[in-house]
């Protein structure tokens, strides 16, 4: 069967668009199972202590699944849902069974100028309502664009939170310049204050909070089970999207290097590398919009141990992908064409849900 590509004109400023296809092969060793019916973009997913849900709705709404039911939390903040600005990541503190804190990242229209920037907060559950809410940190200023509000939350070994946010569309200002939030990855304690040895910490007129730069849309973010290191995606424009191993104070070369282009098809830069800032771990051309990701680390799915999961959002697929001295070497579709894939995270029984738009949360099952 033969495949047609058609050129849509979408405006004179736009020009054609293309619709490259993607060619990763089907895997269809695995079912699924819906668990959680009827969400509509659910962004992030975090367990409790006892397996129950904690699923955020982008449109500002925290539902709690447990024994069946969804309930919503009461006490969210509101959100400022623009675009792929809403309620976005959630994750429990390391310690939770002890402090009880949960962290969640959002929109948010709070501070200087008109619409809104990310947001983190800390928070603790009662009875379904958030209460001592805490907000750790605000990025300015805002700006009612809707692109690139980022964001993951991953806490690392040593204890430190980690946390994305996009660029806001703000390409050639934003990323490259330590002043100024947007197209970051960020650093602090775990009660918002920043640690003394971030890389900024002495420089003038930085944001002290930066951990690395230069980055584009960070959608997902993951710890490596064995190497402790912190892996992220990030959107490129069109082509270009990224995995990248995050290091101290490296700049990740948005805008100035890409393996992207312009939507309307022409460049922004002509080169892919530069001293001094990082190449990729592995790069889609075309795009796949990276979302969520997660290590796989239980014995459930055999032969699956070790292999990475990312969302697709552009080609409604989880992303298998297998490693190898840290280097992609295959790549597998699951869930093929179930739906927009929002978050995957592997839950408390060794199992991996993955939050799919207009469907809900579905499990991932080995075929029997």
């Amino acid at each position: 069967m033969k495949t047609r590509c058609f050129a849509v004109l979408v405006t004179a400023f736009i020009g054609f668009v293309s619709c490259a296809q993607d060619k990763n092969p089907i895997n269809t060793d695995h079912d699924y199972e819906i668990v959680v019916s009827d969400l509509t973009i659910p962004w992030g997913i975090a367990f409790l202590p006892d397996q129950s849900m904690l699923i955020n709705e982008k449109e500002g709404k925290i539902i709690h699944f447990k024994d069946g039911k969804k309930t919503e939390v009461q006490g969210v903040p509101e959100v400022y849902n623009r675009g792929q600005g809403g309620l976005l990541d959630i994750m429990l503190h390391p310690n939770y069974d002890e402090n009880g804190w949960i962290y969640f990242t959002y929109a948010s229209s709070e501070g200087e100028g008109n619409g809104g920037h990310t947001a983190l907060m800390r928070a603790k559950l009662v009875n379904n309502t958030l209460v001592n809410k805490e907000l750790l940190y605000k990025a300015t200023p805002n700006t009612t664009k809707g692109q690139h509000f980022g964001s993951r939350i991953v806490f690392d070994n040593d204890g430190y939170l980690y946390f994305t946010i996009g660029e806001r569309g703000e390409q050639d200002v934003n990323p490259q310049d330590i002043t100024r939030d947007g197209g970051k990855v960020y650093r602090l304690n775990d009660d918002g204050s920043v640690p003394n040895d971030n890389p900024f910490i002495n420089e003038p007129n930085a944001k002290k909070a930066i951990y690395s730069y230069g980055h584009r849309n960070p959608q997902g973010m993951v710890l490596h089970p064995e190497t402790g290191k912190v892996w992220t995606n990030e959107h490129g424009p069109q082509g270009g999207d990224e995995i990248n191993i995050i290091k101290k104070g490296a700049n990740y070369g948005w805008p100035v290097i890409s393996y992207g282009i312009n939507y309307s098809g022409t460049k922004f830069t002509d080169i892919t590398e530069k001293e001094g800032m990082e190449q990729p771990l592995h790069y889609w051309d075309p795009s796949i919009a990276p979302s969520g990701m997660a290590f796989i680390t239980s014995d459930k799915y055999p032969g699956w141990k070790g292999n990475l999961l990312i969302g697709s959002l552009k080609f409604k697929y989880l992303d298998k992908i297998i490693l190898s001295d840290e280097k992609v070497i295959k790549e597998e579709r699951l869930l093929d064409g179930l739906g927009r894939v929002r978050t995957v995270v592997q839950g408390p029984d060794g199992y991996i849900y993955v939050g799919i738009e207009n469907l809900g949360v579905v499990k991932l099952l080995p075929k029997n």
